[in-house]
């Protein structure tokens, strides 16, 4: 697996994160889908990766800086080819690895309550992060959850 810096101009990642605004879209309410779309991940304070095998795209994920010391985690996808093959595991790896790199006291993320949601609350769980109330510019919604974890 090669983890890649990636520009959101190729095929593959356009496909899956097209996927990824769809599934929210039909798992959560209007008004409560907080995934971003291209022209928001490619703002200043969005990186984002993607995780390949070879020319197969395996999952994706974006870490946003809310302040100097606060990042959120964005857009993690695992294409369903994928799933349940650690390709998540090591996107967030990655993830946490970097915010600790930039010296970020804190790492959050917004996910929904929604019982497709449970693999990532387990995934995250097994990472560290808690449960916690909404942060940044979230406000309490019972189809999210927030969770945080301390670096």
């Amino acid at each position: 697996m090669l983890m890649k810096l990636d520009d959101l101009s190729g095929p593959e990642i356009r496909a899956l994160l097209q996927e990824h605004l769809r599934s929210m879209h039909e798992l959560s309410p209007p008004g409560s889908v907080h995934a971003m779309d291209i022209a928001k991940l490619r703002q200043p304070d969005v990186t984002f990766w993607t995780l390949w095998s070879g020319d197969e795209l395996l999952a994706c994920g974006a870490l946003r800086e809310l302040t100097p010391t606060h990042g959120e985690i964005k857009s993690m996808r695992t294409a369903s080819a994928h799933r349940r093959s650690g390709a998540a595991r090591a996107v967030l790896a990655h993830i946490i690895a970097e915010a600790k790199l930039r010296c970020y006291d804190r790492l959050s993320l917004e996910t929904g309550s929604m019982t497709a949601f449970e693999p990532a609350h387990r995934l995250y769980e097994s990472f560290g992060f808690d449960y916690c109330a909404p942060f940044g510019d979230y406000f309490d919604d019972p189809n999210s959850v927030f969770m945080t974890l301390t670096l």
